[in-house]
């Protein structure tokens, strides 16, 4: 393999979440010792290892070329090794980290590498991608990442690659979880079943990325794999699918037959499977601990506003009780912002998750992602509080800044309501509280909680300094 082209496949670290939250405003700070805490606060929650791999990018480096040698870069944990002459280099590009991956790719192209993007944002914006690269890959990438492969080994490679239709993921095409290193990872797992929503919340946009229609992997491809990836990491599966509960005859089928592999899994779901009694039963006898459910909102008006429409708000909290009845702990998430929100949602969100007793209740503000539909109405009805012609301008962060006007609450009074909830929720005492009374996967509950007491305190404190820098007529960082 002497004579092999070398291939990089690079992920990118983020500066907020698990990758190590840090303020907007670190440099203006002068107190050391904060400063120092902070700084040891980030390292212990990559050191405890809720990061997971790069799905994507396992996929792609697990597809084999004769002649072509690849290697997958974690820029959460390492450094990019530029030593080696790498014939081609690819990043992953992700909405709201744009502007880091066009700066790495403008610096390697600077130096002699070959770059190629990929990702989510390639797809939503090429225009804005193209001159960064020279490669661009579109879509999903199980098919033309291998023709882009052959094409470099006979030196013919493309400017752009854009599938005709998705792949077909009935085909088998084994991912090799061999090629990462698992003590950097919470877990090197990751499982898809399949891809695609045949919902369309227009705050969200993998109906966009990839279909209206679920589509699905055969379950006898999903059971080898798990049986597969076991003997290289037996610690806990995810299963990383957005709905694992889509399609109830397919999850039940599957589920059932991952039972004798005595494995335990997260995984997200719908709050639908607490209404499927059948499958939630397997569900937990197959290994389920503690899954992610979107709850989004109780709030009628805002399911209606974001086109919200499955999962009614009146049988949400039963639901939940079904669900951590059958011993699985669950992760809440909710958008606090959406168009039907008033100042009296936080008090009802505070009585929702008493009432069910969440085991690790998420507080997001809207995050207007390029590309979604809700992005679009904001920016027609000029509620964007960042640059909509320049997409660079939106970032990732722990809910650390405002980038929309809500629509029935000014600004002021949004960063203070919600900074008084999610004081309220997230305290040393609660997270201990609540890491001792979930159902399964106690240290994990305790942890998140944990961290997110020091998440959310980052983020109210990062809010008002806008809040203080916008009335005062000064610009955000």
């Amino acid at each position: 393999m002497s004579n092999s082209k070398k291939v990089l496949l690079v992920f990118l670290a983020s500066d907020s979440g698990v990758d190590g939250a840090r303020s907007l405003f670190e440099e203006q700070s002068k107190h050391k010792a904060k400063e120092w805490f902070d700084r040891a606060v980030r390292n212990l929650i990559k050191q405890t290892q809720f990061a997971i791999p790069p799905l994507a990018l396992m996929i792609l480096a697990s597809i084999d070329v004769e002649g072509v040698e690849q290697t997958i870069c974690d820029l959460r944990f390492e450094k990019l090794p530029l030593d080696t002459s790498w014939d081609l280099i690819g990043i992953s590009v992700q909405t709201g980290m744009a502007s880091k991956a066009f700066n790495l790719a403008d610096r390697l192209r600077a130096k002699g590498y070959k770059v190629a993007l990929g990702g989510a944002h390639a797809t939503l914006f090429p225009d804005a991608c193209s001159k960064h690269a020279d490669i661009l890959v579109q879509g999903e990438a199980d098919d033309t990442w291998k023709t882009v492969l052959e094409d470099l080994k006979n030196g013919t490679t493309k400017k752009s690659y854009v599938p005709e239709n998705f792949p077909d993921l009935s085909l088998n095409r084994p991912i090799n979880s061999r090629l990462l290193d698992k003590k950097r990872y919470f877990t090197t797992n990751i499982i898809q079943t399949g891809r695609g929503c045949p919902y369309s919340c227009d705050f969200c946009n993998v109906h966009i990325l990839n279909g209206n229609r679920h589509r699905r992997r055969t379950v006898k491809n999903i059971v080898d794999e798990v049986r597969r990836f076991s003997e290289h990491d037996n610690r806990i599966f995810f299963f990383v699918d957005d709905s694992i509960n889509a399609h109830e005859e397919y999850a039940q089928e599957l589920f059932r037959q991952l039972i004798p592999l005595n494995i335990t899994w997260f995984g997200q779901a719908t709050t639908m499977l607490g209404k499927q009694p059948r499958l939630l039963e397997t569900f937990a006898r197959s290994g389920c601990q503690a899954l992610l459910v979107g709850i989004e909102s109780i709030e009628p008006e805002s399911r209606e506003s974001h086109n919200k429409t499955q999962n009614r708000s009146t049988e949400l909290a039963e639901a939940i009780i079904n669900i951590r009845k059958a011993g699985i702990s669950l992760y809440g998430s909710f958008i606090y912002g959406l168009d039907g929100d008033t100042l009296a949602t936080p008090a009802a969100i505070l009585d929702f998750i008493r009432m069910t007793k969440l085991d690790v209740p998420g507080i997001n503000i809207l995050r207007p992602n390029p590309g979604t539909r809700v992005f679009e109405r904001l920016k027609e009805e000029g509620r964007l509080l960042f640059d909509a012609e320049d997409l660079s301008a939106y970032r990732y962060t722990f809910g650390q800044e405002m980038l929309y006007m809500p629509k029935h609450i000014t600004l002021p009074d949004f960063v203070e309501s919600y900074s008084r909830l999610t004081a309220d929720i997230f305290t040393v005492k609660n997270s201990f509280l609540r890491g001792v009374s979930a159902p399964s996967a106690k240290a994990a509950v305790l942890l998140f909680n944990l961290f997110y007491t020091h998440l959310y305190a980052l983020s109210r404190h990062d809010l008002k300094k806008q809040i203080s820098l916008s009335l005062s007529g000064h610009a955000t960082p």
